[in-house]
């Protein structure tokens, strides 16, 4: 947890959730979480993400994410064809996903003055049917005072299945394919990590969540979350870890075309964490 060069957390929601986000889809955060999930965005969205850890300013995080729809959704195109509304949502395509995919860009920021790490990162994610698939590369700069700064490229593959339509999704991640290497100083490279993981919904308002992350250097983590939503527009999340020894939770409100995030963590040894994300989407999703 030291470092942020690793896949880290993207998003209020998924750090209350104790970051078992691998199969979540459909937000902004998707880009940093797992980029397959960005197929099923369907409205250009802007989201911010600041993590503050453990109280110390020299562990804070920052991330801006933008994400944007090629095309019409399916929906809307089967009903320019000729087919009635009613038909088009009743399309396998259930009106769901862009046309053509979706692109996001992102920047982050991680550290002080004396280390620091940045990255900028271009992703696409797409569905078709029932499986998306998605791709990101980065280019992370590691910057220490004294040292200088090193910049490598690393990419980034991720693929998830709706399982159960609406009920069960599975999601993996491949983090730092090609093993990219940071320093020729004991051969250190940036970290290249596996997860996977599954999102069940038993009902409309509540979901579980599951993930095993595996950094090939060291032992698995495993991670499982909690999230009840009482009325639409609220969310209540629990979350642990079980590498870190790590607790969360945290709530989330929709407030208009605004989602609003906030999570807290503790760790026994080195106390708590907070997490806050906004995001916000233009235009109308397609009906």
């Amino acid at each position: 947890m030291a470092q942020g060069a690793g896949p880290g957390v993207r998003g209020a929601r998924a750090a209350a959730l104790g970051n078992a986000s691998v199969a979540l889809a459909g937000e902004v955060w998707s880009m940093g979480n797992n980029v397959a999930g960005l197929g099923e965005i369907q409205q250009p969205t802007v989201g911010f993400y600041a993590e503050n850890r453990y109280f110390s300013a020299a562990l804070n995080v920052g991330a801006l994410t933008a994400a944007l729809p090629l095309g019409r959704p399916l929906g809307a195109v089967a009903a320019a064809d000729g087919a009635s509304p009613t038909q088009a949502v009743a399309a396998p395509a259930q009106a769901a996903w862009a046309r053509n995919g979706v692109v996001a860009f992102e920047a982050q920021r991680f550290g002080g003055q004396l280390y620091n790490e940045t990255r900028v990162g271009a992703g696409y994610g797409y569905r078709f049917g029932q499986i998306s698939l998605g791709g990101r590369l980065d280019v992370l700069q590691v910057t220490i005072e004294g040292l200088g700064s090193r910049r490598v490229v690393l990419g980034t593959l991720g693929g998830q299945i709706e399982v159960v339509p609406q009920r069960l999704s599975f999601g993996a991640l491949l983090y730092n394919l090609g093993q990219t290497k940071l320093a020729s100083y004991q051969d250190e490279r940036v970290p290249t990590v596996l997860k996977a993981g599954l999102a069940y919904r038993p009902s409309s308002q509540v979901l579980l969540v599951v993930e095993t992350e595996k950094d090939v250097e060291r032992a698995a983590n495993f991670k499982v979350g909690l999230e009840y939503r009482p009325v639409p527009v609220l969310a209540a999340r629990l979350g642990l870890a079980s590498l870190t020894e790590q607790a969360s939770a945290g709530i989330g409100v929709l407030a208009g075309a605004f989602h609003i995030d906030y999570a807290a963590a503790f760790q026994q040894a080195l106390g708590f964490s907070q997490h806050l994300s906004v995001s916000k989407s233009w235009g109308q999703k397609a009906q």
